[in-house]
């Protein structure tokens, strides 16, 4: 795998910090004694790839089974490597036949893969859902891998346990959610409902919203910027420089210190373009806003707000995964606020704002950035915060959106979460639209959700109170 400045750069510290002595075991089920957590092993089929134990968390605490109250054991686990991904298995002892496969999100682009367990895993066990999870074979924004990985549980989980599943639901996480909506396209007889959640589910139009959020900022402050497809190794602290010394003053005071920055004129102007660009007027954006322009991006970018330290990122296209570039702005209409006229300002923004081509198109196979079509042939249930700005809700939009000109919107439900953070779920919210789904399947009564193309609902104070079943800050308390 190639190592470039971006791919440096996007290393998450989780990848920094695993624990050095953690082995991987080989394929048994758990026994009554915990595992011994061994050393990574190399992996077989990426070469500068390690694998952690998936025996133990990263913590190098023991995966081993669920249990009551009375210490008895709930489920058996089965855990191994397969084709340069571990996995874990989990069957509850009352198991009802059906298994859902979890797929995690994004991990930097380290050479480290490890598999974790879900956050509905009790649940899941609970329910007498058993569950499976891969760790891919590699890290990246590789959705290819990670469909491939994931699809290969259903075989594994029947080499594992020596049963077959009924039914098979998939769900996953921000990148999860991506892999989840490509898997039940390319394979939809696998499936028979599924539930991403926080998802890229819009797939290359993520990085045209990160492209957007900087070109704008850049053509607000009046400061020329440009996006080169190899970026020499000192572009991006050249960027960084040039966002806090010329960007950042042009368009308030205060950024990155904790507290939500001081906007001028400019700085609100650019606020309304990233509001539009990521959902629309909705609830809880002002906080939103606010959160993500506090808090630093991913190092050397951790001296600029978060949103600032995606931009060079991209200017590769697509993290190194497809070849050219698969962002674009060529065509985008910029705007402030939801009156469909442009203003004088809005007129000058589009005017002077860097345009960019794309060399690169979303693909249809499992390379590249993979397409979402939004045909889904069997239920989902989908959930997003309205506060994300990292994958921000208009995925949720776009998402829907394909789905209604393909004809599938009775397919999709979408459900807005009153939150600010990414994937700043509860687990009852969780388990909620696990449970509908699971009835949905179960006996076709389709369950509710929120209109999320309705730009007058979706701009109402009330909007995502149905479904948020706690107050996060930044939000008032629903009715």
């Amino acid at each position: 795998m190639r190592s470039t400045p971006i791919r440096r750069w996007l290393s998450l510290v989780g990848s920094a910090l695993l624990i050095s002595s953690l082995l991987v075991a080989s394929q048994t089920p758990a026994t009554a004694e915990p595992p011994v957590c061994s050393p990574p092993v190399p992996s077989e089929t990426q070469p500068g790839y390690t694998i952690v134990d998936p025996d133990c968390d990263l913590s190098g605490a023991p995966f081993v089974p669920l249990t009551d109250a009375a210490g008895q054991p709930l489920s058996e686990v089965f855990t191994g490597i397969r084709d340069g991904a571990s996995f874990r298995v989990e069957v509850p002892l009352n198991w009802n036949g059906d298994l859902v496969l979890f797929a995690h999100g994004f991990r930097g682009t380290g050479l480290v893969v490890w598999v974790d367990s879900p956050s509905l895993r009790a649940h899941y066990v609970s329910r007498g859902f058993a569950w499976a999870a891969s760790s891919y074979q590699t890290n990246g924004y590789d959705v290819g891998q990670g469909v491939r990985d994931s699809h290969a549980l259903i075989d594994q989980f029947t080499d594992s346990t020596g049963r077959h599943a009924d039914k098979v639901f998939m769900t996953g996480a921000s990148m999860g959610g991506h892999i989840t909506a490509v898997a039940i396209e390319h394979f939809p007889r696998s499936f028979a409902g599924a539930m991403p959640i926080c998802g890229v589910l819009g797939d290359a139009e993520l990085f045209d919203y990160f492209l957007d959020a900087n070109l704008t900022a850049a053509a607000l402050a009046h400061v020329p910027v440009t996006f080169p497809l190899q970026p020499p190794p000192e572009f991006i602290p050249a960027y960084g420089q040039t966002v806090r010394t010329q960007i950042l003053p042009a368009l308030g005071t205060g950024w990155g210190t904790g507290v939500p920055p001081t906007l001028n004129e400019a700085g609100q102007q650019w606020a309304g373009v990233v509001e539009q660009r990521s959902g629309g007027v909705r609830p809880g954006f002002a906080a939103a806003f606010g959160f993500w322009n506090s808090i630093p991006s991913i190092a050397p970018l951790n001296t600029v707000p978060f949103l600032f330290g995606l931009y060079p990122g991209l200017s590769g296209g697509t993290l190194n995964i497809a070849d050219g570039n698969v962002t674009s702005n060529k065509l985008t209409l910029y705007q402030m606020d939801d009156d469909f006229r442009l203003s004088a300002a809005e007129l000058r923004l589009n005017r002077d704002v860097l345009r960019v081509s794309r060399t690169a198109k979303p693909s249809r196979k499992l390379d590249g950035v993979p397409l979402v079509e939004g045909k889904p042939r069997m239920p989902v249930l989908s959930m997003h915060d309205l506060g994300d700005l990292f994958v921000p809700f208009s995925m949720e939009q776009v998402y829907a959106l394909r789905a209604l000109l393909h004809g599938r919107s009775q397919n999709v439900v979408s459900r807005a979460i009153r939150g600010i953070g990414h994937c700043d779920f509860t687990l009852g919210e969780l388990r909620q639209s696990f449970d509908d789904l699971v009835n949905w399947v179960s006996t076709g009564h389709r369950p509710a959700g929120d209109n999320i193309l309705d730009r007058s609902a979706v701009a109402e104070a009330t909007f995502g109170c149905q479904f948020t079943l706690s107050t996060r800050a930044g939000f008032t308390a629903c009715p």
